[in-house]
């Protein structure tokens, strides 16, 4: 074989992942902190719960007068401060941008989208795949809605564990919380819908994909 064969028979490499800019995060930000206010949206008017600390704060907002949105924002502070220590700054900025767009959204949604009657199983499916595209759009610009996105990507980055199936255990707590709030046919449909927006992140979000 040839030098010439040699080199041509060589596996090209792969080009460096292309960053994106700074308005491209922005956007991604605000499309993914929208879509994910909808899918909360939807999940509230059901009465249905998710995971994390969205999930947490949806208890909560059963449980006392407040609204989701101010509660989304207090439940993710202790977990600004792993993001800065494991992540670093500027996740931590977005991810802190992130919670504030998504509890503005929530708060918007129950101004301008009046909803009617939602069929709880539809609602709790919808809302989840809603939240699980969204949680995707956010994690590929370098961003997380805090909480558990936090303790899954580092997850993933530092032990390559699936970020979806680390969320899908932390998730299952929020769900046995469910039991304190909800009655059992709601916990029920809370658990499937975990399942639904995590199963989206297992299959969509893993090591070594979409790097950017």
């Amino acid at each position: 074989m040839t030098s010439s064969e040699s080199r041509s028979s060589r596996p090209l490499a792969s080009p460096p992942a292309l960053q994106h800019t700074v308005p491209e995060d922005i956007l991604g930000v605000i499309v993914g902190t929208f879509i994910a206010g909808l899918g909360l949206y939807i999940l509230e008017h059901t009465g249905g719960v998710t995971g994390g600390t969205a999930g947490v704060a949806l208890l909560l907002t059963y449980a006392t007068p407040l609204t989701l949105g101010p509660i989304f924002v207090l439940v993710n502070i202790p977990f600004y401060l792993l993001a800065w220590w494991r992540k670093g700054w500027k996740f931590t900025l977005k991810t802190v941008a992130s919670v504030g767009a998504l509890a503005i959204f929530t708060e918007v949604n129950a101004w301008l989208i009046p909803l009617g009657d939602i069929d709880p199983i539809y609602g709790t499916v919808g809302g989840n795949f809603l939240l699980g595209v969204a949680l995707i759009v956010i994690f590929r610009h370098g961003s997380s809605l805090g909480g558990f996105n936090i303790v899954a990507l580092i997850a993933q980055e530092q032990f390559g564990l699936r970020a979806g199936y680390v969320q899908m255990c932390l998730d299952l707590m929020v769900v046995l919380m469910a039991f304190a709030v909800l009655a059992p046919a709601f916990v029920a449909l809370s658990a499937l819908g975990a399942v639904t927006l995590n199963t989206v992140l297992a299959f969509n979000h893993r090591p070594g994909r979409y790097q950017a």
